[in-house]
């Protein structure tokens, strides 16, 4: 694995990465060129070249408005700016089995892992298809092996292997981000490791 990922990441992130992403692959059949390369680009893409494992919260009131203009008008985006524990409990409260915004349980189950596992619903299914308790722990779902793990069972459970045999980037990119965002990057970063 050190070898693929060492066509798009310097030697020390290789080094972090290597095993936890070998192991990923081994557990969910991530096993064919197609399928390597397309789990790699999109992790690899969505946590910023492998440096972010825990989603960044800290949005300007102008920021929020654009992201998450839903859940915002400019009153309440301005009084919670720069907040990111408040942003993440407004956000995600009420939904993907968080409690309320009082609860705490969308800053608690916010987006972690190489692809963003979010929602205390999630962080439950992934500790129960991995026989880990992340609810009590969801700290766990940012370090190197349950990050890639946690990246793995999203595939799986999504059926992103099907997509990858088919080399099909967009779908891939559809199905891991809801749209279409960064789909270039990704694009280039799947033609580097195949």
């Amino acid at each position: 694995m050190k070898d693929v990922l060492l066509k798009i990441v310097d030697q020390a992130t290789a080094d972090k990465w290597a095993d936890a992403i070998q192991a990923t692959c081994d557990k969910f059949e991530i096993n064919t060129p197609e399928r390597v390369a397309g789990f790699v680009a999109q992790c690899a893409h969505e946590s910023g070249m492998f440096k972010f494992v825990e989603e960044n919260l800290n949005y300007s009131d102008k920021a929020l408005l654009g992201v998450f203009g839903k859940y915002f008008n400019a009153e309440t985006a301005q009084a919670y700016a720069r907040k990111p524990e408040s942003i993440a409990n407004r956000v995600y409260a009420n939904r993907m089995g968080n409690g309320d915004e009082a609860s705490g349980d969308g800053f608690k189950y916010r987006g972690r892992g190489l692809i963003q596992l979010t929602g205390a619903e999630n962080y439950r299914r992934f500790g129960d298809a991995v026989g880990q308790d992340f609810l009590s722990q969801p700290e766990l779902v940012a370090t190197p092996q349950y990050a890639a793990l946690s990246a793995g069972w999203f595939w799986s459970a999504n059926g992103l292997n099907k997509l990858a045999d088919a080399k099909d980037i967009l779908g891939m990119t559809k199905r891991i981000n809801g749209g279409t965002i960064g789909l270039d990057h990704r694009t280039e970063l799947y033609n580097k490791l195949s």
